[in-house]
């Protein structure tokens, strides 16, 4: 599995040359075998989206790689879950509301640390995904940026599965874009874009990622 890995990462940082995104092994569909072979093959990021399932997987892990490694929680969070997850995850790239971002802060402050976390922007408006909307994100990016237990690092987005490379182009251009508009605005500091994944993270990188999160193409054997 190692040397697959290997070669797919390879592959994937040839393909995106000149950028060099940081890459998240998204290992919420492979056990602890694969995320071995990830640490074995030079990657120390790993992300994950269910928080029972993938905390368990995370002290199962070997010391070294647990101690060396940084933990992305990339899924939807639930309120009831924030404890566990702050308590867990170096990075939160899901908050999808100023009532999230509240409940992240106040849980992190109990446990004597500041969460860093991304905000997820849903700027294709998907009725059936989590994120701001540009307008709600305008308009309460304020109120979470002053929360003290949590630090912005940046926009996450998933751009629909359906779209093609002109649509996202332009998504993920306006993300870029929304991002540099928040910074002006605010006078804040906020370097990180986190978006594509196996299937656009080609794309992505040529439009300003700077964090992928890639699953399915690190560990195919194809």
């Amino acid at each position: 599995m190692k040397e697959i890995v290997k070669r797919n990462l390879l592959q994937i940082q040839e393909e995106i040359a000149p950028y060099t995104p940081n890459i998240i092994a998204v290992t919420k569909y492979f056990g602890i075998d694969a995320m071995i072979a990830a640490y074995e093959a030079g990657l120390r990021d790993f992300g994950e989206s269910r928080a029972i399932e993938s905390i368990e997987k995370i002290h199962s892990l070997p010391n070294e790689i647990k101690s060396n490694s940084k933990f992305h929680f990339i899924g939807h969070l639930q309120t009831n879950k924030v404890n566990k997850v702050v308590c867990n995850f170096d990075v939160i790239h899901s908050i999808d509301s100023v009532k999230l971002a509240s409940v992240v802060s106040e849980e992190a402050l109990k446990v004597g640390k500041v969460q860093d976390v991304f905000i997820q922007l849903n700027n294709a408006n998907e009725e059936q995904k989590y994120g701001f909307s540009k307008k709600e994100l305008f308009e309460n990016f304020e109120d979470i940026k002053d929360l003290k237990g949590i630090k912005i690092l940046g926009l996450m987005n998933i751009a629909p599965l359906e779209a093609n490379s002109r649509e996202l182009e332009k998504l993920f251009e306006d993300v870029r874009q929304t991002q540099i508009e928040l910074v002006n605005k605010s006078n804040c500091e906020m370097r990180e874009i986190s978006m594509g994944m196996s299937n656009d993270y080609l794309i992505a990188a040529a439009h300003g990622a700077t964090v992928l999160r890639i699953g399915r193409k690190l560990f195919s054997r194809n």
